[in-house]
């Protein structure tokens, strides 16, 4: 299994954000995935939470990579392993999940819950002087608005 891994430099801006989901999307989009399907909107808003974390709890720059699988025999689209997201940043503080409480209409403390929720797996570990978060996103990544069905009284608990 061959992996095509591309990186973009991600500046202290939370401006940066909108970037990084636009290069991604022409990322997946020049790797044969359709920018509209699940797995996409999925890679997308993924991306979003954890670029968004990196810069605005570091204050620091970051760097986003994709590896994005390629196998010989597997439409182009259908990867046979998940894609790979990555964000490194200079922070050695390990990512701490945040709970929004019972405001449904709150603004901040999702994005990790999100991730665990939309992903197959994440993690993080420590790199360098700082640490690197990652999460795997499967084919048949589940559709981007999971808000529909998520229970916000239990994950105010």
């Amino acid at each position: 299994m061959q992996v095509l891994q591309v990186q973009l430099a991600v500046q202290a801006d939370p401006a940066e954000v909108g970037r990084a989901r636009r290069w991604v999307r022409s990322r997946l989009l020049n790797h044969g995935v359709d920018p509209d399907a699940p797995m996409a909107e999925t890679v997308v808003l993924v991306v979003s939470e954890l670029v968004t974390n990196a810069v605005v709890h570091t204050g620091c720059p970051a760097v986003l990579r994709l590896c994005l699988p390629v196998a010989e025999g597997v439409p182009t689209g259908c990867p046979a392993v998940p894609l790979r997201v990555e964000v490194a940043d200079a922070s050695q503080a390990a990512p701490a999940p945040r709970h929004a409480g019972a405001d449904q209409d709150a603004t901040n403390g999702r994005g990790l819950e999100l991730v665990e929720l939309l992903c197959e797996r994440w993690g993080w570990y420590p790199d360098g002087s700082g640490k690197r978060v990652w999460c795997e996103i499967g084919s048949d990544a589940r559709p981007a608005d999971p808000l529909a069905d998520v229970d916000w009284a239990a994950l105010a608990q």
